[in-house]
């Protein structure tokens, strides 16, 4: 293995010995090794994983002990006694390319065309008002992806981004490049705090890996998207408290110190997609309120979340994955509940993903559609300021339901300051839900192997969430040993055979015929379907 060792020269403020980083060494067609990381940039990880890894631990910490906690019993709860509870305050005015937020479409960030092909005009010649280059949820974070996305990212900063398809039998190649004119405006995504990048060590310790997508992304772009009128925008995941937030803020702040950028330059939407952190919106968003534009209820992780946050609640055990929507009462009031307290507050309430990729079927795609206009009409009827779509063919459909730029005006004075946010465990639990989990389990695995983050599965788009719901709703029904509405119990045994009778369903539907697909396949099976029967769950697939 390659790597580039540097002795790092420290300020005396951070650290009384010296640092050293070691980086893992890439085949790139674009950048050299020293074009991504200057001896400046070397320098800033290295300080800020000094100054911030120490407390990212004790954080980690907490959550454990928190779920420990869960675990014996208790549940989450609203705070009481933080000073985001005093009135008057305020978000920071926000930014003019921040005002327009009705459909924002997301997609990994290592996928070339597939960054072009957000942030272009769809085949209506209708963009999305935001793309979102995820380092998350949809990219598989092996370390080529991560190189290839920050070398995209600076491509949309510096507006010269280009992908050649390779030609086809008896065709020409085709060029997609960016359409600087008419732009949706960039945000990234960077990783979660449980994440650590094992291909930056400093003094030998693996470096957090959202500390290293933020700091990297705003030292090679911030600067460049200023200098052409557009805000430097991210969005952080899988935040639970309003420390964690306070962490990130400070992390921002300490990036925008080393730029010599005014605080509050970065600007940041925090994903609302954990049970706990549904009872602290507005403690997080006042810890980030220098830089905050929004909250986003991230519905697929909320749900994953709430299984994994009371998985040993027996009295709490959701029913099939494909029941739970937003029209669920604790969905409902948690939607309503993030848009409260956004607008409250000056700051954008965005809604959640529809995750369709358009059939292929004419009759399909229009269910489809209509699906969608559904999903995001009653989020813009309820007053979200925009939404989530995974295809740009869905963008124009979805931004027709937002009348308006944003709906800050909807306030929802009649909701309760303390909604009841906590899922009911009632609805369905059926062996075709059964299946459908292990269907995805399989065809995710399958895709990870593959170096993919998301996966075009059954119409739908599978990314780490939907796998992770998938993951721990099995785990919950065979610890829980529930039986099924038609009495069957949930056993070993009972998933070891749906996990061999759908890996053939796949392999059918699929029309798989080649040895080596099968192969993969089975091989995905063998891995996922351990995963799913560890007896102790583990908090997070990609750990």
């Amino acid at each position: 293995m390659i790597t580039e060792k540097h002795s790092i020269p420290q300020k005396a403020s951070y650290v009384e010995r010296p640092l050293t980083i070691e980086i893992t060494g890439f085949k790139s067609q674009k950048n050299t090794f020293s074009d991504l990381f200057p001896a400046d940039l070397e320098t800033l990880l290295a300080e800020l994983h000094t100054s911030f890894e120490s407390e990212r631990q004790t954080l980690l910490a907490a959550r454990i002990e928190k779920q420990n906690r869960y675990d014996a019993g208790e549940v989450p709860r609203f705070k009481k006694d933080h000073p985001s509870r005093k009135t008057g305050w305020k978000v920071a005015p926000i930014p003019a390319d921040l005002q327009d937020r009705r459909v924002e479409i997301t997609g990994p960030v290592s996928n070339t065309k597939m960054v072009i092909n957000m942030l272009n005009p769809n085949q209506d010649g209708v963009r999305a008002c935001m793309a979102m280059l995820d380092f998350e949820d949809s990219m598989g974070p092996t370390w080529k992806n991560v190189i290839c996305g920050i070398e995209n990212v600076i491509g949309v900063a510096n507006l010269n981004l280009t992908y050649e398809q390779p030609a086809e039998a008896g065709g020409a190649p085709k060029l997609y490049k960016l359409d600087p004119v008419n732009m949706a405006h960039p945000m990234v995504r960077v990783r979660g705090l449980h994440l650590a990048e094992k291909n930056v060590l400093i003094n030998g310790t693996p470096i957090s890996a959202g500390l290293f997508d933020l700091a990297t992304n705003a030292f090679h772009t911030a600067k460049n998207f200023l200098k052409s009128g557009k805000t430097p925008k991210f969005y952080v995941p899988k935040c639970e408290h309003y420390l964690e937030a306070r962490w990130w803020n400070q992390l921002f702040r300490g990036i925008e110190d080393f730029l010599g950028l005014v605080n509050g330059t970065l600007k940041v939407t925090f994903l609302i997609e954990t049970l706990p952190a549904a009872f602290q919106m507005e403690e997080i968003l006042f810890e980030i309120r220098e830089r905050a534009c929004g909250l986003n209820g991230g519905r697929w992780d909320k749900i994953f979340s709430d299984i994994k946050t009371l998985k040993m609640h027996k009295d709490r055990v959701l029913a099939d994955r494909s029941t739970i929507d937003m029209t669920k009462p604790w969905m409902d009031n948690y939607a309503k509940h993030l848009i409260k307290i956004c607008h409250k507050r000056g700051a954008y309430a965005m809604g959640g993903m529809s995750a369709f990729t358009p059939g292929q079927d004419a009759e399909l795609r229009k269910i489809q559609t209509e699906k969608v206009i559904a999903d995001k009409c009653r989020e813009a009827s309820i007053g979200h300021d925009g939404c989530w779509v995974s295809h740009p063919y869905f963008v124009t459909h979805a931004k027709e339901q937002f009348k308006k730029t944003n709906q800050l005006d909807v306030m929802h004075a009649d909701q309760p300051s303390e909604p009841e946010l906590l899922p009911e465990g009632v609805g369905p639990k059926t062996i075709e839900g059964l299946r459908q989990n292990i269907r995805v389990g399989i065809a995710y695995q399958q895709g990870w192997d593959q170096e993919l983050g998301c996966i075009s599965f059954e119409n739908l788009m599978e990314d780490l969430a939907t796998l992770e719901i998938s993951r721990v709703q099995v785990w919950q029904w065979l610890h829980h040993k529930i039986r099924l509405d038609d009495g069957t119990p949930v056993t070993e045994e009972l998933v070891r055979r749906l996990f061999n009778e759908e890996l053939q369903t796949i392999i059918e539907q699929e029309k798989i015929t080649s040895s080596d697909h099968v192969r993969q396949y089975r091989e995905a099976k063998n891995k996922i379907q351990e995963i799913y029967l560890q007896k102790e769950l583990n908090h997070f697939f990609t750990t």
